[in-house]
């Protein structure tokens, strides 16, 4: 018996809910899938199938076993893919995932040139501001902002940099005192990301002087694009990404403040990172998405840093 082939089809069985319909899925006979899922059986000892007159459905051991083969034949697909991958153009599926707003705003409006000029490519992005596991969810790529990550485990590069603005709308600043020193954000309504204690303390960097500050507002998120949308309509003052407000600056919706601080100091935590596994090394598919990444980020105003 020939294990792998059993195995995607006693999986393909299960998938599609009987052995008829995974015949006609794979293109082969009906009693070619039975034997083979018999054989399985036979093997193992062990009932993998419930089978009726009208459908067939899983054990509860063919339920365990569905899953550890599904794994199987994933891990065996991703390794061919990553060996056929190397030395040559990217083909296959790359999955990549990017924070919601930056990858809104600035990857996915560049996406169809990537694709263009790599035609054996296919992209699957997901937008998550969460921080992603790369093996359990079986990411190529992921880009993050922040600080650089510092593992064994996991390749971190950088591909980019910004700068974090304070900004409010003109309405809001003509009903409120223009802060020329950042212990004036005191008296504000602040517009705070929260998201794992992320900017809970303002931090400024002067000339002579480090201040940091813990900030109120009575408006909180996890949504960079809700507090740059709350900044516009004049709710307060907003700590957030120049890239994300550069626009609304230009446009005259937002006025940056305190432009003569450093705002959350520290080039690491202004980082722009392409993550991957060690044993994605050599991969044309994540090569090409990490020049890709370099090339627009050096055309973004805001992520050459």
């Amino acid at each position: 018996m020939d294990k792998l082939l059993a195995l995607k089809m006693f999986v393909e069985t299960v998938r599609c809910g009987g052995y008829s319909s995974a015949a006609r899925k794979l293109g082969i006979s009906t009693s070619s899938v039975t034997r083979q899922v018999a054989g399985l059986e036979n093997e193992l000892g062990a009932s993998l199938l419930n089978r009726t007159t009208r459908n067939t459905s899983v054990t509860v051991a063919g339920q365990t076993y569905f899953e550890k083969a599904v794994a199987i034949l994933d891990a065996i697909d991703e390794a061919d893919a990553v060996v056929a991958d190397r030395g040559s153009d990217a083909q296959g599926r790359l999955r990549i995932s990017v924070p919601v707003e930056f990858g809104r705003q600035i990857i996915a409006p560049q996406l169809g040139e990537l694709l263009d000029r790599h035609p054996g490519l296919e992209i699957s992005v997901s937008l998550s501001d969460q921080v992603s596991d790369l093996l359990s969810e079986q990411i190529d790529v992921s880009v993050r902002l922040g600080s650089s990550v510092v593992s064994d485990d996991i390749v971190s590069k950088r591909v980019g940099g910004f700068q974090r603005w304070i900004v409010a709308s003109p309405d809001y600043l003509s009903g409120h005192a223009v802060p020329a020193h950042p212990r004036d954000l005191l008296e504000h309504q602040c517009l705070r990301f929260d998201y794992a204690g992320s900017h809970q303390h303002w931090t400024f960097q002067g000339d002579e002087e480090t201040i940091q500050l813990n900030v109120h507002g009575r408006l909180q998120s996890n949504n960079a694009d809700i507090l740059r949308e709350a900044a516009v309509a004049g709710r307060g003052v907003a700590l957030l990404a120049d890239w994300l407000v550069r626009a609304d600056v230009e446009a005259g919706r937002l006025t940056r403040l305190l432009e003569g601080y450093e705002v959350n100091p520290g080039n690491a935590s202004c980082c722009i990172n392409a993550l991957y596994l060690p044993n994605h090394r050599g991969s044309s598919r994540i090569n090409v998405f990490i020049d890709f990444l370099e090339d627009i980020l050096a055309a973004e105003p805001s992520t050459q840093r």
